[in-house]
């Protein structure tokens, strides 16, 4: 039995009527009375008992009206959801992100694409930017946020936001006039750098900004993430350059410090690949660009 054939004895088997079950599906009566005996001929059991007056389910016809009733539930449950997926209300969408965007427009997406298409299922995977890279060509991610951005002729990038670079000095730290972090005074301390693996990344980033200002005698201590670096920043053992964002999140024994003279401002982006064709990615980006463009 076909779809077509299932819906024909569905109807014959609902009215107990072949007028009426022809009427129903909109076509002849005997055309329907042919189906319904090729389906007793190829299945080679009596589905309907036929009188002079009415007709009426076998045993046989009324298990088999139950099974093709919950299999035709089932193909309409199939395509609902197929639709539902294709058009972004379900499915899944699996992100990847720098840990400073968690500081900024991250969240504040997250929780907009959340309140739109609250079916779909959302991976958030925290990465730095060359594993963000990898994952995203090797489609283990679909979005990535990444700071500044992934260079590839094959991924979409745009931008969302910039924003200047703070000093996070531990909370006993004596600043330079006006409250302000003064490079020049971390000449012999320690700037704490991340992440130490892959190179290049944000601590060099960092370093070329100090580097090009004239700032060069301070020492190197690299970490593998923001938040180990923040860490070692609240026990003391240096200084680290940091997105403005990150001082939204206050942590205990950090101080954070405008940096003067201002170094250059780092951006955050957002990169799908370009042949990308789904509708989450396509609704994902569109709601990270209005809220960016909201926010600032």
């Amino acid at each position: 039995m076909d779809i077509r054939q299932m819906k024909y004895f569905v109807a014959v088997a609902e009215e107990l009527h072949f007028g009426r079950a022809a009427e129903r599906l909109d076509m002849a009566q005997p055309p329907l009375s042919r189906q319904i005996k090729q389906i007793e001929t190829e299945i080679g059991v009596l589905l309907f008992n036929r009188g002079r007056n009415a007709i009426t389910l076998t045993q046989a016809g009324e298990q088999l009206y139950k099974r093709v009733i919950a299999i035709l539930a089932q193909i309409d449950d199939a395509i609902l959801e197929a639709r539902r997926i294709g058009q972004g209300a379900e499915g899944r969408l699996r992100l990847g992100f720098v840990g400073s965007s968690t500081y900024g427009l991250l969240p504040t997406i997250v929780k907009s694409y959340r309140a739109h298409y609250p079916e779909v299922n959302l991976g958030l995977f925290p990465m730095n930017n060359a594993r963000l890279h990898r994952a995203l060509v090797r489609r283990e991610i679909d979005v990535a946020f990444a700071r500044p951005a992934l260079a590839d002729s094959e991924f979409q990038t745009r931008f969302l936001t910039e924003e200047a670079l703070l000093a996070a000095v531990p909370d006993m730290f004596q600043p330079g006039p006006g409250d302000r972090f003064d490079p020049a005074s971390a000449e012999g301390q320690n700037i704490i750098l991340y992440p130490e693996f892959p190179r290049p990344s944000y601590a060099d980033f960092v370093i070329s900004n100090l580097e090009s200002k004239g700032f060069t005698g301070f020492k190197r201590v690299f970490t593998m993430d923001l938040q180990t670096a923040l860490s070692l920043v609240a026990i003391g053992e240096g200084v680290c350059i940091v997105p403005a964002s990150v001082a939204t999140g206050k942590r205990n024994g950090i101080r954070f410090l405008t940096i003067e003279p201002e170094l250059d401002k780092t951006a955050l982006s957002v990169s799908h690949r370009l042949d990308e064709q789904g509708v989450h990615v396509k609704n994902f980006i569109q709601i990270a660009q209005t809220v960016a463009r909201k926010m600032l």
